[in-house]
């Protein structure tokens, strides 16, 4: 890490961002200069929202723009409609135009949160695939560029082998990904001088495509950079909760649940997640990590804290925090918990608290629900739900607060 010239891969270093390099002292020479050189990660538009298995890449965009170069946010208009094969067991379902603009347009919002745009050296740029992809000659392309690809070489990869090896089918459309996606980092080197192409472990093999692409065809040397898939120390995969997505817009997830997420860090990530999700300074960092029991608590809520801010802003991590700290500490239902509203109607005839849970994002199906309240894992307003099929028929002004476990918690009022 000393040995490094550059302040952009010296922080990507000791915030254990970098998994592997295609050339790591040629990358950290070009850092090193100092003309801002530009390096871009490529977003597919599968959903509106993007989630939190997405962050790391998008903090290696932040942490590139404080180190004084140019990120660009690769909106991948184009690619999805083939669809990503990368380390999947099935074809992604093919989205129309409509959705997928769709999709960009919820999807534009959070970088807004990260990264300053512009018309500067070092302010970011957004870009979409769908402009060049769309407008390509079938018969043109192979010829210039379908030419430099090894079949054999494609069949070896991960990504494809993987699939190949269960016996899964691999649509002949779906081949052509990693084609388009080495295609993207040429078009975006001559057009944008992008030299680097960043992305997450499962992209090595298309990224390396890419890097050769642009020696072969524009003469130009580009370099790709990965960050390890990040798991959580139970093994499982980052940003999947038993609840489903944690999404990073706030109208597919709260602020305050967002919060949550990351105070439920379990302890062996503390230190890990600290480093690679928050701008805490790394001694600080090196000394949180070190806590034990209750002082890790502690760790937690600035982990939470810090990176609710990133995502939603300063004002709303505080406001999560301070809201966490009633409900728990001081056991009040409070006014800024999650809300769900039910019709007055359907309350005053009775609604099954297992309806409640789901509608809460606590329980992904009724049976679910169920198992959590014969478990006396369920509340209404700190009271214990001890029937499986009791209802809820009143409810107060201040509405009712409803809990899952200790953690999870959300206020019931009537609409």
């Amino acid at each position: 890490m000393t040995s490094l010239k550059s302040e952009f891969l010296r922080v990507l270093t000791e915030r254990r961002y970098i998994h592997q390099c295609t050339d790591l002292e040629g990358l950290d020479a070009l850092a090193a200069e100092r003309t801002p050189f530009a390096a871009y990660i490529g977003f597919d538009a599968t959903a509106p929202s993007l989630h939190v298995g997405s962050l790391v890449q998008i903090m290696m965009l932040r942490r590139m723009q404080q180190a004084g170069h140019k990120p660009i946010v690769l909106m991948g208009g184009g690619t999805t409609k083939i669809g990503d094969p990368s380390f999947r067991d099935e074809s992604r379902p093919l989205l129309d135009e409509a959705r997928i603009a769709e999709n960009l347009a919820g999807i534009k919002r959070v970088f807004a949160k990260f990264l300053t745009f512009g018309d500067g050296p070092t302010d970011a740029v957004m870009v979409d695939n769908d402009e060049w992809l769309s407008k390509l000659n079938y018969i043109a392309f192979l010829r210039d560029y379908g030419r430099h690809f090894s079949v054999n070489r494609m069949l070896s990869q991960d990504s494809v082998k993987i699939r190949l090896d269960r016996e899964q089918n691999l649509s002949f459309l779906e081949f052509n990904y990693m084609i388009l996606q080495a295609y993207d980092f040429v078009e975006l080197a001559r057009n944008h001088g992008v030299r680097l192409q960043m992305g997450g472990s499962d992209q090595w093999g298309n990224i390396v495509q890419g890097v050769d692409l642009g020696r072969r065809t524009a003469d130009v040397q580009l370099y790709g950079l990965t960050s390890p898939l990040i798991t959580t120390a139970s093994g499982a995969k980052m940003g999947k909760t038993a609840s489903g997505a944690v999404w990073l817009n706030a109208d597919a997830r709260s602020p305050y649940d967002y919060w949550q997420f990351w105070r439920n860090t379990e302890d062996g990530d503390v230190g890990r997640f600290l480093r690679l999700f928050t701008e805490v300074p790394e001694a600080e960092v090196a000394r949180l990590e070190t806590l034990e029991g209750a002082e890790l608590n502690d760790a937690k809520k600035i982990l939470a804290t810090e990176a609710t801010a990133l995502a939603h802003g300063r004002d709303e991590a505080e406001a999560a925090a301070e809201t966490a700290r009633r409900t728990f500490e001081e056991g009040a239902a409070a006014d800024s918990l999650p809300k769900v509203e039910v019709a007055r109607d359907t309350i005053a005839a009775g609604i099954n608290v297992y309806e409640l849970l789901v509608q809460a994002g606590m329980a992904s199906s009724n049976g679910e629900a169920r198992r959590l309240i014969k478990g006396k894992g369920v509340k209404l307003d700190d009271v214990t739900v001890t029937d499986e099929f009791a209802k809820l028929t009143e409810v107060s002004g201040a509405g009712v607060k409803l809990s899952a476990g200790k953690k999870r918690h959300a206020l019931i009022v009537a609409g």
